[in-house]
C-alpha cells in the first residue's frame, strides 16, 4: 500500500496538469459551441487535429528527452542531465522556426487530405494561418517537459501546465465570447499562452537544473553543439519515436476524416466524444509518465526489483482510474455534451455513440502504460514497429467495419486499436527487462 501511495502522490500533479489540456479542448468547443454552428465545431476539431498532427509528430522532444533524463539522473550523471536538456532545447527551437518556414505548404497539404465542406475548410484555414505562429514556443517546451518529467518534478511540471492552458481559457473567454473574434480567436489564445508557457518554463527548469544537479553551467562552446556524435543517440531515437508517432496521430487523423464523410454533424458529434476520450486520455497518461521516469531511473541505477514492483503498483493503479472514469463519463455524459453544444442534431449523434468512447476509455490504459515502459527506457525501435503494426490493423479493420455499420462501426474499429497498441508492445517487454 505504501508503493501505491508513493506512485499515486508523484502520478497526482501529472494527473492535474495533463487534465487541463482536454480541458482545453473542452473551453474551445464550449466557447464555439455557444458562438457558432457545426460548421464553426468542425474547424476547430480539424484545425486542432491539423497541430496534433504537425505537433506531435515532434512529439520526441518530450519523450526522447524524459527516457534520457532519467536515465541519466538514475546513473548519477548531473552533466549528462544537462547536455539533454541543451541539445533537447536547440532541437526544438530548430524544428519550429522550420515549421513557420514551410506552413504555406503544410496549410495547402492539409487542406487537399482533410475531406470536409468548404465551410469547414475555410475556417480551418483561418485556424491555421493564426496558431502556426506559436509553433518554435510550443516544440521547445516539449522538451522542457521532457526534462521535468525525467527527474520527477511532478510539480513544477504542473504550474507550468497550468499557466500555459489557464492563459489559453482565459483569453478564449476575451476573444470568442467577449469580442466575438471565433476561430481565430480561438488560435490566437493559444499563441499568447504557448510563448507565456515558454518564458515561464525556461525559468523553472533552469531554477531546477541549479537546485538538484549544480556540477556544470549551462553555457557550452562552439564546439560542443556541432558535435554531431553528442547528437546522435537522440536523434536515433528521435526518428523512431517520431514514426511511431506519427502512426498514432494518422489513427486520430483517420478516424476524425472518416467520420466527416458521414456529414458534419457526426463530426462535430464524434469531436465532442473524443473531448471525452482525450480527458481520460490525459488523466491515464499522468500515470504513464511517472512509469517514465521509475523505468528510466531504475534502468539507470540496474535496480531491477524496483522496476517490477513500482510498474505492477502503476498498473493497477491506471486500471482500476480507467473502470472510474468510463463509469464517470457514461453517467454524467448526457449532461456534459448538453453543456458542450446547443445543436440538437449535435446533441442527439453524440448521445448514441457515448458507449462506444466509454468502452474505449475502459480498455485504453494498457497501451497507456507500455507507452510508459518504452519511452523510460528509451526503447524506441519496438515503439515504431508496435505503432505502425497497430495502425495498419486499425486502417484495414475500419474499411470494413464502418462499410457496413457506418459510424458505429467506426468507432469498433478505433476500440480494437488501442488494444491492439498495448497487445503489441507487450510482445516486446521481455527486451526492457533484459536491460537490468
Amino acid at each position: 500500500m505504501e508503493g501505491h501511495l508513493k506512485i499515486a502522490r508523484a502520478a497526482f500533479p501529472v494527473i492535474l496538469a495533463n487534465a487541463t489540456v482536454p480541458l482545453l479542448g473542452l473551453a474551445d468547443t464550449a466557447a464555439i459551441g455557444h458562438t457558432g454552428g457545426a460548421a464553426d465545431l468542425g474547424a476547430i476539431a480539424l484545425g486542432a487535429l491539423v497541430f496534433s498532427f504537425v505537433y506531435w509528430g515532434f512529439g520526441f522532444l518530450r519523450m526522447g528527452t524524459t527516457g534520457f533524463v532519467a536515465q541519466a539522473a538514475g546513473a548519477g550523471d548531473d552533466v549528462g542531465v544537462r547536455d539533454i536538456a541543451l541539445r533537447s532545447a536547440a532541437m526544438g527551437v530548430a524544428i519550429g522556426l522550420a515549421l513557420l518556414a514551410l506552413q504555406h505548404g503544410i496549410a495547402l497539404s492539409a487542406l487537399y487530405l482533410l475531406e470536409a465542406s468548404d465551410a469547414v475548410k475555410a475556417g480551418v484555414r483561418g485556424y491555421f494561418e493564426v496558431r502556426i505562429w506559436g509553433a518554435p514556443a510550443t516544440l521547445t517546451t516539449f522538451s522542457l517537459l521532457g526534462v521535468l518529467i525525467g527527474l520527477g518534478k511532478t510539480r513544477h511540471l504542473l504550474w507550468l501546465q497550468l499557466v500555459l492552458n489557464g492563459v489559453n481559457i482565459l483569453l478564449n473567454v476575451v476573444f470568442v465570447l467577449g469580442l466575438g473574434w471565433g476561430v481565430k480567436g480561438i488560435a490566437a489564445g493559444t499563441v499568447i499562452a504557448e510563448y507565456t508557457a515558454l518564458l515561464l518554463g525556461i525559468l523553472i527548469v533552469r531554477r531546477v537544473l541549479d537546485g538538484s544537479h549544480p556540477r556544470g553551467g549551462l553555457r557550452r562552446p562552439y564546439a560542443w553543439w556541432l558535435d554531431v556524435g553528442g547528437f546522435r543517440p537522440m536523434l536515433r531515437a528521435n526518428g523512431n519515436i517520431m514514426i511511431r508517432t506519427i502512426a498514432l496521430l494518422l489513427a486520430f487523423a483517420w478516424f476524425a476524416n472518416q467520420g466527416a464523410r458521414f456529414g458534419d454533424t457526426v463530426l462535430a458529434a464524434n469531436h465532442i466524444l473524443l473531448q471525452f476520450v482525450s480527458f481520460s486520455a490525459f488523466f491515464l497518461d499522468g500515470y504513464a509518465h511517472v512509469v517514465e521516469m521509475m523505468v528510466g531511473k531504475a534502468i539507470g541505477a540496474r535496480d531491477s526489483r524496483a522496476y517490477r514492483t513500482q510498474l505492477k503498483q502503476a498498473n493497477q493503479l491506471a486500471g482500476a482510474t480507467a473502470i472510474a472514469l468510463a463509469l464517470l463519463f457514461f453517467f454524467i455524459g448526457t449532461a456534459a455534451i448538453h453543456g458542450l453544444t446547443t445543436d440538437v442534431d449535435v446533441r442527439i449523434t453524440a448521445l448514441r455513440y457515448l458507449p462506444f468512447a466509454c468502452t474505449y476509455i475502459l480498455v485504453s490504459f494498457y497501451a497507456f502504460q507500455l507507452d510508459g515502459v518504452f519511452i523510460g527506457a528509451t526503447r524506441s525501435r519496438e515503439m515504431r514497429n508496435a505503432g505502425v503494426v497497430s495502425l495498419v490493423a486499425f486502417l484495414v479493420s475500419s474499411t470494413f467495419l464502418a462499410h457496413w455499420w457506418g459510424n458505429a462501426g467506426l468507432w469498433l474499429a478505433f476500440i480494437a486499436y488501442v488494444i491492439a497498441r498495448g497487445l503489441s508492445l507487450a510482445y516486446y517487454m521481455p527486451r526492457v527487462k533484459a536491460m537490468m
